[in-house]
C-alpha cells in the first residue's frame, strides 16, 4: 500500500536568519493492506512531520513516498504535482489531526457527510450515514444541526474522526486521534479503526496513550532524535 524510502525533512527558520533545523531523517518502512503502524518518540522527534510529508502538507527535503493508488497507479507523493496529491486524498487517503478546521457555519452532520457528497452519494443517504456515525461516536441527534465551532474539544475531535473515516479510505493517517477523548469514546474509536483494518484500510498513527497504541498497532516505528528504530507494540 505504501513504501517510504529514506524520507527526511528540514525546516528553514527565516526569523533566525535562515537557520536550518532537522525535523527527521532516514525514515523508511513498508505498509501493507490492513496493517497499522504506530509512530512513537519523544516530543519534537518528528512524528507529526512524517505524517504531513506523506499527506503532502509538508514537502520533504529528500526521500520517496510510494503509494499504490487505485486511480493513478503507483505514485511518488513526495514528487507528485498538487493535482495528483489532491486526487489521492479525495477518497483514497484520510487524515485526522488534533484540530478540526471547518467553515464555522456548517452543521456537524453536513461536515461529516461532505466526503460522501463529493463522491456522488445522494444527499439524504449521506446525511443519514453521517448521523449514524455521529451517534455511534456519542454525538447526540440534537447536536447534528449545530455548528462544530460551538462544541467542546472532545466533540470536535469525534467529528474530525467521523469525517475522516466515513468514506473508508485505503490509507488513514492519525495524529493523536484520541488525545482529547474520554475512555468510552477512545474505545469506540479503536473499535471503528479495527473494523476499517479488517476491511483493508492501512493506517499510520500517533497515540499519546500507550494502551491505545497496543490495542490497535501491528508494528511500531520509534523516532529517536529524528532517526528511526523498528519495534513491536
Amino acid at each position: 500500500m505504501l513504501e517510504v524510502r529514506n524520507l527526511s525533512k528540514t525546516f528553514v527558520i527565516h526569523i533566525l536568519g535562515g537557520k536550518s533545523i532537522e525535523g527527521f531523517r532516514g525514515v523508511s518502512f513498508r505498509l501493507y493492506p490492513g496493517e497499522f503502524l504506530g509512530l512513537t518518540g519523544r516530543s519534537g522527534s518528528g512524528k507529526s512531520s512524517v505524517l504531513k510529508c506523506i499527506y503532502g502538507t509538508y514537502l520533504p527535503a529528500s526521500g520517496e513516498v510510494w503509494f499504490a493508488s487505485e486511480r493513478l497507479g503507483r505514485v511518488d507523493l513526495a514528487r507528485a504535482g498538487e493535482q495528483a496529491v489532491l486526487r489521492v486524498r479525495d477518497g483514497e487517503m484520510g487524515y485526522v489531526s488534533q484540530f478540526l478546521r471547518v467553515i464555522p457555519r456548517i452543521a456537524a452532520a453536513d461536515v461529516v457527510a461532505e466526503p460522501l457528497l463529493r463522491a456522488g452519494s445522494e444527499a439524504g443517504a449521506a446525511r443519514r450515514q453521517a448521523a449514524a456515525l455521529l451517534e455511534r461516536l456519542r454525538i447526540p441527534a440534537r447536536l447534528h444541526d449545530a455548528y462544530p465551532s460551538t462544541f467542546s474539544g472532545g466533540e470536535q475531535q469525534r467529528i474530525n474522526i467521523a469525517r475522516a473515516v466515513i468514506r473508508k479510505p485505503r490509507l488513514l493517517l492519525l495524529d493523536e486521534p484520541t488525545a482529547s477523548l474520554d475512555r468510552e469514546s477512545q474505545e469506540t474509536v479503536i473499535g471503528i479503526l479495527r473494523e476499517l483494518k479488517e476491511k483493508g484500510t492501512s493506517m499510520i498513527g500517533i497515540f499519546h496513550d500507550r494502551a491505545a497504541l497496543e490495542a490497535i498497532a501491528d508494528n511500531v516505528l520509534e523516532l529517536a532524535n529524528g532517526s528511526m528504530e523498528h519495534g513491536r507494540p
